[in-house]
């Protein structure tokens, strides 16, 4: 199949040459081409240029963009899309002053979403997880991370990642899994951590890795939950199965979780709410790329994600939604891309870099997708008509999305 894009008011993120990421400066840097054509062929992007370029042969399917612009979908490389239930009574006890370590100590937060998922059938929980898969698409994500941790046995987690291999195989996305076992401490290990570590590393980690369930490994590392330690042996051990590891750090305290990442050659390092002068020099010394999650900050009031300071030390960030029923109850990477300009003070380049290329970097996806470049899939957000690419994250209210093209 073969389709053109004409009259494209800007083409957005335009790059000739494959680049993995972009960092400091260089993400308030975004290349488009005004007045521009772009073809699809066989999924894949196979030319673009200006309109005094565009080819005159015949296509299966021609696109009028007047007024609209085209750019690469969303990469969203942190979520939990796949979970059961939902956690509304603790959006209520928040508003009534509970804090997120109030609720989890009573006995809610992610072992509330376990109770729920433990009970719930494998049809019934990809029936779920399918729709929000589908809400997200439409929504012009094209690349999406989802992670186990709502399981916290052997058979749930295992559940929760048959789930994704079935998103998968059934949707036309990139759909990367991974296998966040160590996100809390199961109430019957609560008194010997070590003991349900030791289960997450020697049944666990083996049947995912036999049935190929998972290309990631994640920790929570935060006071509470999984230490420094906890997250190093969770790691290492991952690495004998050929575990990439991406994992959460710095959410409410700074303890050393950059440092083992980075130690580890971590793909992603994501939360970062915290962050101290010492991790970012860790960082500095790595290709492994910090991920913020604005969602889940607006939506607990905790700070965001330092921004500017990451950037202006010359280091790469990426947005993604954190997408889960307790701290993050959305999958829109319009929001995200939006809240990142508004209450980050990033630009709107710099947003769309995050959102796109530097996403695309955080999931091992940058070959293929995060840009307009030639042999990258044709994964495209059409835009409704618009000004400028400024007035998708001023419009933070409106969905300026007019149809997702995922080949």
């Amino acid at each position: 199949m073969k389709l053109l894009f004409k009259n494209i008011k800007e083409l957005l993120q335009v790059r000739n040459e494959p680049i993995k990421f972009v960092s400091g400066k260089d993400m308030g840097v975004l290349p488009t081409i005004k007045h521009a054509f772009l073809v699809a062929e066989n999924g894949l992007i196979s030319d673009f240029g200006t309109m005094d370029d565009c080819p005159s042969s015949s296509f299966d399917t021609i696109i009028d963009c007047t007024g609209k612009m085209l750019m690469p979908t969303w990469c969203d490389s942190h979520t939990h899309l796949v979970y059961a239930g939902n956690r509304e009574a603790e959006f209520v006890d928040r508003i009534n002053g509970l804090t997120y370590e109030e609720i989890a100590n009573n006995g809610g937060g992610i072992l509330n979403s376990a109770k729920v998922l433990q009970d719930t059938s494998e049809e019934a929980l990809y029936n779920q997880s399918k729709v929000r898969l589908e809400n997200i698409i439409n929504l012009g994500t094209g690349a999406v991370e989802i992670k186990s941790g709502y399981g916290l046995t052997v058979e749930a987690e295992l559940k929760m990642l048959r789930v994704i291999k079935r998103l998968k195989e059934n949707y036309p996305i990139e759909i990367k899994a991974t296998l966040l076992g160590a996100h809390a401490i199961p109430k019957e290990y609560k008194d010997n951590k070590d003991a349900y570590l030791d289960l997450v590393i020697n049944e666990l980690m083996p049947k995912v890795a036999e049935e190929n369930l998972a290309e990631y490994i994640d920790v929570f590392c935060e006071t509470g939950y999984f230490s420094v330690e906890d997250t190093n042996r969770i790691l290492q051990a991952g690495k004998q199965y050929g575990f990439i590891p991406k994992i959460h750090v710095n959410q409410f305290t700074a303890i050393g979780g950059v440092q083992v990442g980075v130690k580890h050659n971590a793909l992603s390092v994501d939360h970062l709410e915290v962050i101290r002068n010492i991790d970012v020099e860790a960082l500095k010394t790595s290709k492994t790329m910090p991920v913020a999650l604005p969602g889940c900050s607006y939506f607990l009031s905790i700070p965001y994600t330092p921004a500017r300071k990451l950037i202006n030390a010359g280091l790469p960030l990426a947005l993604a939604t954190d997408y889960n029923p307790g701290s993050a109850p959305s999958g829109n990477m319009n929001f995200v891309v939006s809240t990142a300009c508004i209450k980050m003070k990033m630009t709107p380049e710099e947003a769309i870099n995050a959102a796109t290329i530097n996403g695309a970097y955080a999931m091992g996806l940058q070959d293929k997708l995060g840009s307009i470049t030639k042999g990258k899939l044709a994964r495209l957000i059409l835009t409704k008509p618009v000004n400028s690419y400024g007035v998708m994250p001023y419009s933070f209210g409106d969905n300026m999305v007019e149809k997702v093209f995922v080949f």
